[in-house]
């Protein structure tokens, strides 16, 4: 049985979802009826239902099953809710046996070091095409995947020949659902609000998700920001996968406000230098195809005017730096199944399922017309890489173990999971004019991954000059400018490691790193008579702490660094457990806990302290395991929430209680210790109101430790927990706003006169898009004990604090001088002049207990590893220094 029509999709009439025929794509195909539709397997007509991941994946084993010769499905990992993670491999019957030859050829093409130009003009001449559709990274922007299964279905249904060359000539890879958790919560949430007829209101509750809706995944990131830190199973595993298969095309489908049409590449600027002009060229080729097919079925369109290619940490952006093309879809979002735009036309689901397949059989057809062009620019982009990075004078990057250890392996284990070769030193050395010790990272960038290397590491990218002219002018015409993200991402940075660059390495016995993030830790002298200590300052020790409180044994924390009679010296917050307080078997407890931990932990025979406090000395505090609740739910950031229980709960291994925002208005806080306030978007006196608020500074002033970040600090400034108070914009020159009708004459002198009038007296500083900033530290605290003299933290936004006075608190990090606190990215002059010495982390005590508040996000998208310690010292230092009611 043949059909003449695509009869999988869907319009959605007032009255319910109705199936009616799409011959007016004009795809001029029979189909097979041997290929199972999505109604045959899962009972509805295609998109006439928003399908669940579940679903989905019922739908392509049921496509494996029925061409087992041209389906492969490839599992990559699974989320946090442990569903599946997986791609599907679709071409021609020959192509899918040789599947693994094409793997091969390539990793061969990837690696010119080890592929002579005789061997490359072979697999040039033999390999086919190949492009990876990525559908629904963001769980409520629902269209994609439904787009995913049609796509797939048809190139295995359709009898014409233009589906067969493009088959022929083309691997098509599949990623349906990149996103299964969060598409999960929006399916189940989005059906539970639907009633007799769904509604196509704005308004309506099909329209308005609650927190945190389906974007993110179950720990709430946004995993179109993950590509650079990894740290999520969604991202991190598709990475893999795709430096394994190298698709020469990559496309990530999305979904954007539905009063828009469709965007498609070319991208709008700033570009990042680092892409190659042949890349701009060949993404130039692809739109122009996606316009020749959106023309011929009459879709609107636009490119070129958002969704820049500057930062690199977007699933269509990453790719870029190993040579494939990359490059982001977005279609009008009916975000339910009607949606009534601005004009009066109702947007459908399946308007959205059609138009993602249009572009996905677009660029399938250019990846298939341009595959001798596309595998010579793979091959010439990593040739190049490698030249470019012999030529170099600072072709050798190193970087230092020596304060930082654990943040080092997690660096090179990144690096790795990212294609870079790292090698890491088995013994110290110089290097650069610098002593590096063992452990330190050696990479040379003379390798095909440099333009990554460059990415992930490089302190400063800059945007070109006329484009920031433009935005400067903007701004001095009180206009938005047309920065889309963050300007800053240098791993380093944010990790707070220094590197070096020169020209020569010197000979040093290395080995090769792998993708271990963290490396088994040691205990020695595990016959010690006296105590056990781990130095503290990085991330191996606060898990060590965090391991350690959770299997019962007796910690205790120095306040101060000391020195051992050994001469050994251990700095503040050191970690101390005695035999005394913790048994015979604790060398044996410990032993393991370093090893899965990373920390070193060192025996002692001998408590004689020759500098610093003693053991039992009232600067050394004990450290009861606290329990710490974070506040939930709306009007917090999900992100900033998500972000940072990740941090605590996957990255340092300790619990936290999520406490809806509403409960905590009269809620017995006396259960725990600490209380975690991320980031806010919406009032937080509306969501606490006067009981909320007095409740929690009666919590305080019995012990507790607050501990807010982002805009909730702006609310404990409100509620005078504490003694700061937020800045409107610093100006040198300011008028008095006129309030009658006639006044007295006013003589404007400059431009900036102007603009300072204009935006009044009282007006907050002008947004950041986000920077990495220095921060200098106070040193003489427990809050900032194992923290060196300066960090780097991302600034994001217009909120800027004024200083602590010395009777009510410390400011225990500040911004630095205006001439050095631009660590990287682009800053507006204004800012940078009052951001400077003013506050990052503030501690102030009140009653038994205290509040400590950042002014930005320590755990900003998990990228700051630097900063980690600050934030455990701030709660388990807290919970220890408080002096709760017992």
């Amino acid at each position: 049985m043949k059909r003449t029509v695509l009869a999988a999709l869907i319009a959605v009439a007032t009255l319910g979802s109705t199936s009616v025929t799409a011959d007016t794509l004009g795809l001029d195909t029979e189909y097979r009826s041997a290929t199972p539709t999505v109604e045959q397997v899962l009972g509805y007509p295609m998109g006439s239902r928003i399908s669940s991941p579940e679903a989905i994946y019922d739908y392509f084993q049921a496509l494996a099953e029925s061409h087992p010769e041209q389906v492969r499905i490839i599992t990559y990992g699974e989320t946090w809710e442990e569903r599946p993670l997986y791609y599907v491999a679709i071409s021609s019957a020959t192509n899918i046996s040789q599947l693994a030859d094409y793997r091969a050829g390539m990793q061969a093409l990837a690696n010119p070091q080890a592929t002579d130009s005789d061997e490359a003009e072979r697999l040039l001449a033999e390999l086919p095409s190949s492009i990876w559709l990525s559908y629904g990274v963001h769980g409520n922007e629902i269209s994609s995947p439904e787009a995913a299964m049609l796509t797939a279905w048809h190139l295995l249904a359709a009898n014409d020949d233009a589906t067969r060359i493009m088959l022929d000539n083309t691997m098509v890879f599949i990623d349906p659902v990149q996103n299964p958790d969060g598409r999960g919560r929006f399916v189940s949430r989005y059906y539970m609000t639907a009633g007799l007829e769904h509604s196509s209101d704005r308004i309506s509750a099909e329209h308005n998700e609650p927190w945190p809706n389906g974007r993110s995944n179950h720990y709430l990131f946004d995993l179109n920001r993950d590509w650079l830190a990894l740290t999520q199973p969604e991202v991190a595993g598709q990475v893999d996968a795709l430096l394994d298969t190298y698709p020469l095309i990559f496309v990530d489908l999305h979904e954007m406000g539905g009063d828009q049409s469709y965007y498609f590449t070319p991208e709008a600027r700033p570009y990042n230098p680092l892409i190659a002009a042949s890349q701009r060229e060949s993404l130039w080729t692809i739109g122009e195809n996606n316009g020749k097919w959106f023309d011929r079925h009459g879709y609107d369109y636009f490119t070129r005017e958002i969704f820049d290619a500057f930062y690199p940490g977007y699933g269509a952006s990453w790719p870029l730096y190993h040579g494939t093309l990359a490059m982001t879809y977005e279609m009008a979002s009916a975000r339910g199944h009607h949606f009534r735009t601005k004009d009066g036309d109702i947007l459908t689901y399946g308007d959205g399922v059609q138009r993602h397949f249009v572009a996905s059989l677009a660029t399938i057809e250019t990846a298939s017309r341009e595959r001798e062009r596309l595998l010579t620019n793979f091959w010439n982009y990593r040739k190049q890489a490698i030249a470019d990075g012999r030529d170099s004078d600072e072709r050798y990057v190193f970087i230092n173990a020596d304060r930082d250890p654990a943040g080092a392996q997690r660096l090179a284990g990144l690096l790795t999971r990212h294609g870079v070769t790292v090698q890491q030193s088995n013994a110290a050395f110089e290097a650069c004019g610098e002593d590096f010790a063992a452990g330190s990272l050696v990479i040379d960038s003379a390798q095909p991954a440099h333009y990554m290397i460059r990415t992930l590491l490089d302190e400063q990218v800059n945007m070109a000059q006329d484009f920031l002219d433009e935005q400067e002018r903007l701004r001095a015409n009180n206009l938005p400018d047309q920065i889309y993200d963050v300007t800053a991402w240098s791993l380093p940075l944010m990790f707070n490691l220094e590197q070096q660059r020169c020209e020569r390495a010197p000979r040093v016995d290395t080995q090769l790193a792998n993708t271990d993030i963290i490396k088994p830790g040691t205990l020695n002298n595990a016959d010690a008579k006296v105590a056990f200590l781990a130095p503290w300052g990085d991330m191996n020790s606060a898990r060590l702490l965090a391991a350690a409180l959770r299997e019962g044994l007796t910690v205790k924390q120095s306040d101060l660094a000391f020195t051992l009679k050994s001469g050994e010296r251990y700095p503040a917050g050191s970690l101390i457990f005695t035999l005394a307080e913790n048994g015979d078997d604790v060398a044996a407890r410990l032993t393991t806990l370093a090893q899965r931990t990373g920390a070193t932990i060192n025996g002692v025979d001998s408590s004689w302290i020759t500098e610093g406090p003693n053991f039992g000395s009232n600067n050394v505090q004990k450290v009861h395991a606290p329990r710490i609740a974070m506040a939930w739910d709306e009007p917090f950031s999900s992100l900033n929430a998500g972000h940072t229980r990740f941090v605590l709960e996957r990255q340092i291994g300790y619990p936290v209680t999520a406490i809806r925002a509403d409960q905590l208005r009269r809620a017995d806080l006396s259960h725990y210790n600490v209380l975690l306030l991320p980031s806010s978007y919406g009032s937080l006196a509306g969501a606490f109101g006067d009981d909320g608020a007095a409740n929690l500074k009666q919590w305080v002033e019995r012990g507790g430790v607050l501990i807010t970040m982002g805009n909730s600090t702006a609310w404990a400034v409100e509620q005078q927990l504490l003694a700061s108070a937020l800045e409107s914009e610093a100006k040198e020159q300011t008028v008095e706003v006129h309030q009658q009708p006639k006044v007295e004459g006013l003589l404007l002198e400059t431009t900036e006169h102007l603009h300072n009038y204009v935006n009044g007296a009282d007006t907050d500083p002008y947004w950041t898009s986000g920077v990495i900033t220095k921060l200098d530290v106070d040193q003489e605290h427990w809050l900032t004990a194992g923290v060196p003299a300066t960090v780097n933290s991302i600034t994001v936004g217009n909120q800027i604090y004024r200083p602590l006075t010395i009777n009510n608190g410390r400011n225990l990090l500040t911004y630095a001088s205006a001439d050095e606190l631009l660590a990287s990215g682009y800053l507006w002059a204004e800012n940078k002049q009052q951001l400077a010495h003013k506050p990052y982390l503030m501690w102030q005590p009140r009653g038994r207990g205290m509040v400590i508040s950042f002014a930005q996000e320590p755990t900003y998208r998990a990228y700051l590893d630097g900063l980690n310690i600050t934030l455990m010292n701030a709660i388990f230092g807290g919970a220890s220094h408080a002096r709760p009611l017992r």
